[in-house]
């Protein structure tokens, strides 16, 4: 047997976001948000699987929509790329959908508590090594809660979810490993075919399950996400490497009057500062064509540290406005 990974928006949606897989849904979520505690008896998905033809980065920023017996709102998303704003982006979507539930002249008692749920396939917290974080509202100092606290952050980082198949424990462990590992298993796990809900989760990630062109959308997604990470290791590679050439010759030229260590130790920072700076300008003139004088002294007036930043959240940018707003709102501080 052959599995498709979950972590394409396509394969997430088949899986989780089916009308025909409310039962798989019902117990991910009892698994990931209530502790593996059969809290949610049923559910209704907002957003019905609805695959669309064109593939495009911004159909994984919001998977699944489902609306809870009991009247609580989660919003499901499997994020693979590590995009800029990110953290910003999941609580907008998140407050958003809690005060959309009231309609016209409603008060606030009808409203309902609003959870997101978010899966990255990238670390986000670097304070902890645990891969379930759960974030609420509370008081600073004391951290207690605010009172009737409706809206919840959940995180799974599924890098730092390390538990082979034989360490799995709960039903919470079971269901990231499937997200995680499922195109690297070669058979259902017998302890995955005794529960029905990931049993079948496994049978509709079975490429055999597939038409040719369910399989086609899903190649289509594959390679544009691979096709991404691919552009920017290689920007990068190749500015670094001209950098690394410039710097060099510099610092060897400095070493000669100044001592050839702190002489090679100068050229290479600055072969990285200019290999860092040529990856963004490519990148930038990739997306926008050439880059204004102003905008180019800008970008070379920021530190390392700030070209790294930027160099995250370039391909994140719809127009050159947001870039010059970037380099307001970041320039200023070096």
């Amino acid at each position: 047997m052959r599995f498709i990974s979950p972590k394409t928006d396509f394969a997430f949606k088949k899986i989780f976001g089916s009308n025909d897989s409310k039962d798989i849904l019902i117990s991910f979520l009892n698994a990931l948000i209530y502790e593996s505690n059969p809290v949610i008896q049923d559910l209704e998905i907002i957003d019905p699987y609805n695959p669309r033809d064109v593939v495009d980065l911004k159909d994984s920023y919001l998977d699944v929509k489902a609306l809870l017996d009991n009247g609580s709102t989660v919003l499901i998303e499997m994020q693979v790329l590590n995009v800029a704003f990110f953290e910003k982006r999941v609580i907008y979507n998140l407050t958003k959908t809690y005060a959309n539930q009231l309609k016209y002249g409603e008060g606030y008692s009808h409203l309902k508590p609003a959870i997101a749920l978010t899966l990255t396939d990238f670390p986000m917290f670097d304070q902890t090594q645990r891969f379930l974080t759960r974030f609420c509202l509370k008081e600073k100092q004391e951290l207690f809660d605010y009172p009737d606290p409706e809206i919840e952050l959940i995180f799974v980082e599924l890098p730092k979810f390390t538990k082979t198949l034989d360490e799995l424990d709960s039903l919470a462990d079971k269901w990231i490993y499937f997200i995680k590992e499922a195109p690297s298993l070669e058979v259902i796990p017998l302890t995955f075919r005794q529960l029905p809900e990931l049993d079948k989760a496994m049978n509709i990630a079975n490429q055999a399950n597939l038409s040719v062109e369910e399989l086609e959308k899903l190649r289509k997604q594959e390679m544009f996400l691979e096709d991404q990470r691919g552009f920017i290791i290689k920007a990068k590679q190749d500015g670094l490497a001209e950098g690394l050439e410039q710097g060099l010759e510099q610092g060897l030229e400095r070493g000669l009057e100044r001592g050839l260590e702190r002489g090679l130790e100068q050229g290479l920072e600055r072969g990285r500062r200019e290999g860092e700076i040529r990856a963004i300008l490519r990148l930038l003139e990739r997306q926008f064509g050439s880059m204004s004088p102003e905008i180019i002294n800008q970008i070379q007036n920021l530190s390392f540290e700030q070209l790294e930043h930027l160099g995250d959240d370039v391909l994140d940018f719809n127009s050159v406005e947001e870039l010059s707003n970037w380099l307001k709102d970041n320039g200023m501080n070096r």
